[in-house]
C-alpha cells in the first residue's frame, strides 16, 4: 500500500505535515482532512530504490522478535483482534524488513492463511521452532500465552548467547592488536635495526638473525602469505560448510580439553530449554524433538536427537535412547527419566536449563579467567621476544666496550 506525505495548516493557524498509508490519494486526502487540515497538499512518498533489494535492507535482529513478540501477546490479551494487532504493530515498525514482513503476513490473515503458515513464508525472520510453536497456540486458542513464552525464551537464549560472546570479545580484541603490533615490528621496526646492524661488521646473535630473516621474509612474501592466510579461512569454511565436514568438526570441538565442556553444557541447556517450551506450548514430542533437532547448533548433537526421537516412535522412553547417545551427561538422563515417570517431563527440563544456564556462567568466567593471564604470557613473551632479539647486538656491543 503506498504511502502519501501530506502538509497543510491546522485550525490553530499552525503548518502541520505528516504521512498516511492509503489504497490511493482521494483515501489519503479524506484521512488528511478529518484531521481538519486547511487546504492540504498530498503527493505520493518517493519509493527507495533500494527497497526490493535485500542486500541494502537490514536485518531482523532477534531483540526485534522479542519486542514484537511481547507487544502482540500483550495486544491478544487485552481483546485485540490479531490483524488489528499487527497492522498496529506494522505501522510503528523502525525496521523496514520487519514491517514489510509484518504488513504480509496482515495481507495473507486476511485472505484465510492461518498465523502461523503465513510466518512460515518468511524463514529468514520466523524459525521453525516460532512458527510450530504459533501453530499449537493457534490450536489450542492460546495464542497470547505461546507469544509470552516464546518472549521469555527468546530473552534466556540472547542472554546465553551474549554471555559467550562477551568472554570471547576481550581475548580477541588482544589477539588482534598483538598480531598488528608484531606485523608494524617486522615491517617497519626491524629494517631499521638491521641497518644498524650492518655497520658493525660482526654476526649477529641467533636470535636476532632469526628475527632479521623472518622479517626479510615476510615483507618479500607478504602478498602470498596474506594470500595462504585468506585461503586457509576460506577452505576451513567450504569444509564446515560441507555435511561430512561439519560433522567431524563438531565431532571434534565436543573432544576439545576446555572448549568441549563448555559446548556440550551450551548444548544441553539450549536443548532442554527448547523441548521444555515446546512441550509446555502443546507441541507433540516427536514434531519437537525433529525441531530441537534442527535447531541444536551441533550436528553430533543434532543427530542424537535425531535418534532419540526414532527410537520414541518405536515406542521407548526417552531417557533410554538418550543414554546411548553418549552426549548427554548421565544426571540430565536421570532426571529426564524421574520426569517422564511423574508426568512431569516439561517442567523437569525447565529445571534442567536453567541448571545448567548457571553451569554455563560458571564455565565461561573459569574460561575468561584462565584465558586472559594466558594470553598476556604469551603474546607479552611474543613481543618481548622480538624486542629482546633486536637489543642483543647492542647489549654485546656495550659488554664488547666495557
Amino acid at each position: 500500500m503506498p504511502v502519501y506525505t501530506w502538509k497543510g495548516i491546522n485550525t490553530q493557524g499552525d503548518k502541520r505535515k505528516g504521512e498516511v498509508e492509503a489504497p490511493n490519494q482521494s483515501v489519503a486526502l479524506g484521512h488528511v482532512k478529518r484531521l481538519r487540515i486547511k487546504d492540504p497538499v498530498i503527493k505520493e512518498k518517493p519509493k527507495d530504490i533500494f527497497e526490493n533489494i535485500s542486500f541494502f535492507q537490514p536485518n531482523v535482529t532477534g531483540k526485534d522478535i522479542v519486542i514484537f513478540t511481547r507487544q502482540l501477546s500483550t495486544m491478544i490479551d487485552a481483546g485485540l483482534p490479531l490483524v488489528q494487532g499487527l497492522e498496529i504493530l506494522a505501522k510503528q515498525q523502525e525496521n523496514p524488513t520487519l514491517k514489510k514482513v509484518l504488513t504480509t503476513i496482515k495481507t495473507d490473515i486476511e485472505t484465510g492463511t492461518t498465523f502461523a503458515d503465513a510466518m512460515r513464508k518468511h524463514p529468514k525472520v520466523f524459525d521453525e521452532l516460532f512458527t510450530n510453536m504459533i501453530e499449537a497456540g493457534e490450536t489450542g486458542g492460546i495464542l497470547d500465552t505461546i507469544l509470552g513464552r516464546l518472549a521469555v525464551f527468546m530473552e534466556k537464549s540472547m542472554a546465553l548467547k551474549k554471555k559467550i560472546k562477551g568472554a570471547m570479545t576481550y581475548p580477541t580484541i588482544c589477539l588482534g592488536i598483538s598480531v598488528l603490533i608484531m606485523v608494524v615490528i617486522l615491517v617497519f621496526v626491524i629494517p631499521v635495526f638491521e641497518e644498524m646492524f650492518a655497520t658493525f661488521g660482526s654476526a649477529l646473535p641467533i636470535p636476532t638473525q632469526i628475527v632479521v630473516n623472518l622479517s626479510n621474509t615476510f615483507q618479500s612474501n607478504f602478498i602470498w602469505i596474506a594470500m595462504g592466510c585468506f585461503l586457509v579461512i576460506f577452505t576451513m569454511k567450504k569444509i564446515y560448510a560441507s555435511e561430512k565436514g561439519r560433522i567431524k568438526i563438531d565431532a571434534m570441538l565436543l573432544k576439545m580439553p576446555v572448549a568441549g565442556p563448555l559446548i556440550r553444557k551450551v548444548a544441553v541447556s539450549k536443548f532442554t530449554r527448547t523441548l521444555s517450551t515446546m512441550l509446555q506450548s502443546g507441541v507433540p514430542i516427536l514434531e519437537a524433538l525433529q525441531v530441537v533437532a534442527k535447531t541444536a547448533g551441533n550436528k553430533t548433537i543434532e543427530a542424537a536427537v535425531f535418534r532419540v526421537a526414532e527410537s520414541i516412535a518405536e515406542g521407548r522412553p526417552i531417557a533410554e535412547p538418550l543414554e546411548e547417545s553418549g552426549v548427554f551427561p548421565n544426571m540430565v538422563v536421570q532426571m529426564i527419566n524421574v520426569g517422564e515417570s511423574v508426568g512431569a517431563l516439561d517442567t523437569m527440563l525447565s529445571k534442567i536449563a536453567d541448571f545448567y544456564d548457571g553451569e554455563v556462567d560458571q564455565a565461561v568466567d573459569n574460561l575468561t579467567a584462565m584465558i586472559e593471564p594466558l594470553m598476556m604470557v604469551v603474546l607479552g613473551g611474543m613481543i618481548g621476544g622480538l624486542v629482546v632479539a633486536m637489543y642483543l647486538p647492542i647489549f654485546s656491543m656495550a659488554g664488547a666496550v666495557g
